[in-house]
């Protein structure tokens, strides 16, 4: 660039100093006169000295040009004509567009070096997320495969399960079938052997016997649907939160040990039932004093708290055998046996408490196994004696299976005053006290046969024929009642 500075200086200079010559020599012809002007230029003579020139450059920028001649103006060969002028700074010009024009290349040149750094950052950052999201890929493929295993052993442990669900549920079809089969050898076998029993006594000369009532079956021939042997007795209440029993599943609470307590637990009272006792904030089961609205009789009763979160008041218990239920009307009417062990409340004041409001059944089962089922009834009451205590029982509910509903409406029979629908007497036959129907499908005053299956002419057990069949006889009983909820 400096370059073409000092030659655009230099054409200045000569075009300067060659205006200056051709002034002089037009003031010399004047001078001179016409004789001494030509029309052209007369050649260069080649001995004549030539012009030399000498320029002089400060350092400082010069404004205008230096020209010294010594020989005069030079030849015409060698002279600057505007033409050129103008041709050097067309040169110029185009040389300055180019520089511009290079100047922007430079800086678009820049630019893309600018970019091109953004890019390869930009292309670092981006190899390093592909690399990053590769690598949550390839876990997420590791972990869709684990998966995937895991779901396949599943899938194989479902396979095995159901496999052996369906190998127990055609041993069970097949078990039943047994069953049912073994029940029917049983209950054929009893029907004969009641027939041999009739051959052999008519045989022997005895003459006519009383009719004997017809017999329960021996097998139940259906399981209960709700097949759910367990301990625990859950129902809603409408005073406090309902639990389990307190004690263990398969031990009784009435069990000799701990032996149950002696005596009234509380002085407080008489309360009318055992729902009121629960209310009172009495948690123990025990024996509290009891006394109904419409009576002024004072009596014991064991209040069980044990059981479905308590307010239970026990009207019959079953358990060891120790006391005799096969009793006459007036012991029944009254009661018998131990509060804190096996006992029947009494017709009358189970007549007094069932008045008082609406109050439901809740009856427990016990096997020698140890498994223990219920039975449920919506409502319960009696009506008077004048009535023989005519039992009223509502819808059943449990998993003992229903076998009371049959003696609803029946009257009580004992040995000394039969108001039973047999053309017997229920109570001679099946050793205990009941509301009969025709001599029904459940015994629990029956007599206590140790050990479950027994053998027996006429079925005396404490049996319920849903449970368990005719001739087998309960571990343990308990009849309760508590207002309904």
């Amino acid at each position: 660039m400096q370059g073409l500075v000092w030659s655009l200086c230099v054409l200045l200079c000569l075009s300067l100093w060659e205006e200056s010559s051709c002034r002089s020599s037009r003031e010399t012809q004047r001078t001179k006169g016409p004789f001494l002007q030509r029309s052209k230029r007369a050649p260069t003579d080649p001995n004549a000295k030539q012009c030399s020139y000498t320029f002089l450059v400060p350092e400082q920028r010069i404004t205008g040009p230096i020209c010294a001649s010594t020989t005069g103006p030079e030849p015409d060969k060698d002279r600057v004509t505007r033409m050129d002028i103008a041709d050097v700074r067309e040169v110029l010009n185009k040389q300055r567009r180019e520089i511009e024009t290079l100047q922007l290349v430079v800086d678009v040149d820049g630019n893309l070096v600018n970019e091109m750094k953004l890019l390869r950052k930009e292309s670092r950052n981006m190899n390093s997320r592909v690399t990053q999201l590769y690598m949550q890929l390839l876990h997420e493929i590791i972990r869709k495969r684990d998966n995937s295993l895991e779901l396949a052993q599943l899938e194989n442990r479902v396979l095995n399960v159901t496999s052996e669900m369906m190998r127990l549920a055609s041993r069970y079809k097949d078990l039943e079938a047994r069953f049912a089969t073994i029940a029917g050898v049983v209950n054929n076998q009893s029907v004969l052997i009641t027939a041999l029993e009739e051959q052999c006594l008519r045989s022997l000369g005895q003459g006519e016997r009383a009719q004997a009532p017809p017999l329960v079956r021996a097998v139940p021939q259906n399981i209960p649907v709700d097949n759910r042997f367990t301990n625990e007795i859950q129902r809603n209440s409408r005073a406090f939160t309902r639990g389990s029993r307190k004690n263990s599943p398969t031990v009784s609470p009435f069990g000799i040990d701990p032996p149950p307590p002696q005596g009234t637990l509380t002085s407080d009272g008489p309360f009318k039932d055992c729902y009121e006792v629960r209310q009172a904030g009495h948690t123990t089961s025990g024996m509290y004093l009891l006394k109904t609205d419409n009576s002024d009789r004072l009596f014991q009763a064991w209040c069980e708290h044990g059981l479905d979160n308590g307010g239970w008041t026990v009207l019959q218990r079953r358990r060891g055998g120790a006391i005799n239920f096969f009793r006459n009307w007036d012991t029944y009417k009254k009661g018998f046996g131990n509060i804190d062990g096996e006992h029947w409340l009494g017709l009358e004041n189970i007549y007094n408490l069932s008045k008082q409001g609406d109050y439901k059944l809740m009856i427990e089962l016990e096997d020698w196994a140890g498994k223990k089922v219920y039975a449920e009834y919506s409502s319960f009451h009696l009506e008077s004696e004048n009535q023989g205590y005519r039992l009223r029982l509502g819808t059943y509910q449990g998993n003992a299976g229903d076998s009371l509903s049959s003696n609803n409406g029946k009257q009580f029979t004992t040995l000394d005053r039969d108001r039973d629908a047999f053309s017997g007497n229920c109570a001679h036959f099946h050793r205990g006290g009941w509301w009969y129907n025709d001599c029904g499908q459940t015994n629990l005053n029956g007599v206590f046969h140790s050990g479950g299956v027994y053998r027996s002419k006429f079925q005396d057990g404490i049996f319920w024929a849903d449970y368990g069949g005719g001739f087998y006889s309960l571990k343990s009983v308990l009849l309760m009642i508590r207002p309904i909820d």
